[in-house]
Formats: structure tokens, C-alpha cells, sequence
């Protein structure tokens, strides 16, 4: 029987393909399957080889440390280079946008406090 070994939903494009990459210079025996027209299904990459599981879950982890390292690294860049956009920038880009979210968690935040407020009356 098959393992799973990542899987890919919400996966960024690029990561899916170095992960693919990362398995097939390395040997490792994978197939793929994807969640179907109705996405009832799973998108993920799974082991056809158990004796390949340990091996293949090292260099997973291994990559994602190191991804982990270099984004951290490019944020801190786009950080330092002002080029993240702060909350007021975000408000000036799309003010109406901003309100209606804003609006919007006040709604859900006020819809799940109003059971307990009821209870203390």
C-alpha cells in the first residue's frame, strides 16, 4: 500500500516542482494524485517504495528547512527595502475594500459573541 508524503494542496507551483525535482535526483519512487473535477480527492505525492519513506521524508525536511531560511531571508529584504506594503498603504491602495473587511470581522466577531452576551442577562 501506498504512504503519502506531501501533500500539495495550497502548495505554491514552484515548491510542488523542487519537491518533484528534489525526489528524482534522489531516486525516489512517487506517484501523484489530485483531488478530480469535484475536488473530493487529495492533491498530494505519495511513496510507492515504503523502504524509500525514511529517506525521502530526511530530504523533505531538509528542503523545507532550507526554503524555510531563504524566504525568511527575502522578507527581511523586502522588509528593509520598504517594499511591504503596511496596513496604511493597504488602506490607501483599496479603501473600500479595507472597510468591508474591516466590517466584516466586527460582523463574525459580534455574531459569535451574541450566545455568551445573551447568557449574562
Amino acid at each position: 500500500m501506498a504512504r503519502l508524503l506531501f501533500k500539495l494542496a495550497q502548495v505554491p507551483a514552484d515548491e510542488a516542482q523542487e519537491i518533484r525535482t528534489l525526489l528524482d535526483e534522489n531516486g525516489i519512487r512517487y506517484y501523484e494524485t489530485d483531488a478530480g473535477f469535484f475536488r473530493v480527492g487529495l492533491d498530494a505525492i505519495w511513496l510507492a517504495d515504503h523502504s524509500q519513506e525514511e529517506a525521502a521524508r530526511e530530504l523533505i525536511r531538509n528542503y523545507q528547512q532550507q526554503r524555510a531560511a531563504r524566504e525568511q531571508a527575502n522578507y527581511a529584504q523586502l522588509v528593509e527595502a520598504g517594499q511591504v506594503p503596511t496596513l496604511w498603504q493597504h488602506f490607501r491602495a483599496q479603501p473600500i475594500r479595507f472597510l468591508l473587511l474591516v466590517c466584516a470581522i466586527i460582523f463574525v466577531t459580534a455574531l459569535t459573541l451574541v450566545p455568551f452576551l445573551m447568557l449574562l442577562r
